[in-house]
């Protein structure tokens, strides 16, 4: 053999080495960073559910305003390259509380959504006009864009409790953006690790994939408790198999904590064991949204 192929055949031979490591680290390898804790009280949760007072919730809404596609490579490492659906959803509690707001047709393009559900949106903005109070799980822009696009921003602002954390976070919320001096004098909320903010309501502090995230506990009148995980897991399947995203996504695209949301993958696969009567909502999950609504835990729309 000649000196010049088989000096080429070894510089193929590592690269193909050095592609396959960084494939490995980069989409499949998974383990735990060390050093994070999370606990979830659950009794905690409950007491402060029950101590706001007033009407808890009867009914959860849910509207798909949007859906994108991504490989499951990108949802969980290790995965396939399958396409999968990831749906944007905003949540209705009665009449008078909303769970993220999803994101406007222009956000939604722009933010490279591959469809658009433009009457789920126009149902979704009006809830936000007529809510007393908007929560949101994460700064992100396909769970608050729909918010800063408000044709009525200043009014719908004063029944929105953001935390301190996702307003000083405007980077996260690329393509979305408050509109200049929209948040002038707004006064943040600021908690420590969780808050009764409604009647059945209570937050639950959860940085990690992004500064502002929060989970969000509901105990329905009916006794019936539902966990909204924001983004925390996009889908069941990382709690499950307590499995992030891949460092591809978590490093370039999110700039996520994946020291923080470790340990919340892995403290929710514990509770999803210990309280099986807890539902939980994954941020993006098609699949459990729809068992939900089958269960009747939510209805689909909103009123």
């Amino acid at each position: 053999m000649r000196v010049w192929l088989r000096r080429t055949l070894k510089v193929l031979g590592v690269v193909l080495v050095l592609l396959g490591i960084a494939y490995y680290w980069f989409l499949v390898e998974d383990h735990a960073p060390g050093g994070g804790q999370f606990n979830i009280d659950v009794a905690e949760l409950r007491r402060l559910a029950n101590s706001f007072p007033g009407t808890k919730p009867q009914a959860i809404g849910v509207e798909q305003v949007a859906v994108y596609r991504f490989p499951a490579a990108a949802v969980m490492a290790g995965e396939n390259w399958k396409m999968l659906d990831i749906p944007v959803f905003s949540y209705q509690l009665d009449h008078s509380m909303i769970i993220d707001t999803a994101m406007d047709e222009k956000l939604s393009k722009d933010a490279g959504a591959s469809s658009f559900d433009a009457a789920a949106y126009r149902r979704m903005s009006k809830g936000l006009a007529q809510a007393s109070l908007i929560l949101l799980t994460h700064e992100h822009p396909d769970h608050i864009g729909g918010l800063t696009v408000q044709p009525d921003l200043g009014r719908v602002l004063r029944t929105t409790r953001l935390t301190r954390e996702q307003v000083d976070h405007p980077e996260r919320m690329s393509p979305a953006a408050w509109p200049t001096g929209a948040l002038d004098g707004y006064q943040p909320l600021q908690y420590d690790r969780y808050a009764a903010i409604a009647p059945g309501v209570v937050l639950l502090k959860s940085p990690g994939h992004s500064p502002g995230s929060q989970m969000i506990f509901v105990q329905k009148a009916d006794g019936v408790e539902v966990l909204f995980l924001g983004d925390v897991a996009w889908q069941i399947q990382n709690v499950e198999q307590v499995r992030e995203r891949p460092r591809l996504v978590t490093q370039f695209f999110l700039k996520e904590d994946r020291t923080a949301v470790f340990p919340e993958l892995a403290e929710l696969n514990r509770l999803s064991k210990a309280e099986p009567q807890l539902h939980f909502v994954p941020g993006h999950d098609g699949k459990v949204v729809a068992a939900l609504a089958e269960q009747k835990v939510l209805r689909r729309g909103f009123e």
